[in-house]
């Protein structure tokens, strides 16, 4: 297969480089386009305004494109820039994100929003993320790429993104794959105000691991920390139908 690899973690992520070497190892043809620097929580951001560049990024048997942008803008860069617009990848892949994207982490995640670029053109796209911040996500690498092996692209929907998270364990205590869909629980963060040495007031994120941890908060948050990979379906189709009926009668 003909895959292109992006990230939000930044070209350097080892998350990444596992990814990579796992598909080569596989006999994919693999394609990376990933942002020059660390990006994550910018969801599918794009730089609307002004010029992207890149520049070549070649050491240790890697070989990518390191974008000074959003991971959606490498996503849409590597397909309507750097593959023949009559030869699209045949899969795209995001990740390994160091640390989970589940629950309504989706909406935040630049891993997911790198993916979703790929559903919205629709080509076959996995979003990949380890919840053991330690790990150098090598053996969940090559358990994505068996994945990835073993599911059927040809009948599966195209206009997808298919969100694959690892548990916070080693890779050999890992009970199996759930197939779930994501929690839709979510509180507002907290912020400690602060100030700087010369007065001027700044205010600072202080919890926001603890509802990305929290079993509580949904389905699949839940499958994570029994120690299960969770496989969820995610589609980028926000329409409610019961709003739009109950709203019908405004028409006019």
């Amino acid at each position: 297969m003909k895959v292109l690899l992006s990230n939000d973690d930044g070209i350097y992520a080892p998350g990444l480089r596992s990814l990579y070497r796992a598909l080569v190892d596989a006999g994919h043809e693999v394609v990376v386009v990933a942002p020059a620097a660390e990006q994550s929580g910018v969801s599918s951001a794009l730089s609307a305004r002004g010029p992207l560049q890149t520049r070549i990024v070649r050491e240790d048997g890697f070989t990518g494109h390191a974008l000074f942008g959003t991971p959606a803008d490498c996503v849409m860069l590597g397909l309507f820039g750097i593959f023949e617009e009559d030869c699209p990848p045949d899969l795209i892949m995001s990740g390994i994100n160091r640390g989970p994207n589940s629950g309504m982490d989706v909406l935040f995640s630049g891993t997911v929003g790198a993916a979703m670029q790929g559903a919205l053109a629709g080509i076959p796209s996995l979003a990949v993320s380890n919840a053991d911040f330690t790990s150098d996500s090598r053996e969940q690498a090559r358990m994505a790429v068996d994945l990835v092996g073993r599911m059927d692209w040809t009948t599966l929907p195209h206009d997808v993104v298919y969100n694959l998270n690892f548990p916070a364990c080693p890779a050999d205590k890992i009970k199996g794959l759930r197939i779930c869909p994501h929690g839709t629980r979510w509180t507002l963060s907290r912020f400690d105000r602060r100030t700087t040495p010369d007065g001027r007031p700044y205010w600072w994120m202080t919890d926001k691991e603890r509802l990305f941890h929290s079993p509580q908060a949904g389905p699949d948050k839940q499958l994570l920390h029994e120690g299960y990979m969770t496989l969820t379906p995610l589609k980028p189709d926000f329409n409610d139908p019961d709003a739009l009926r109950l709203l019908a009668g405004l028409n006019g």
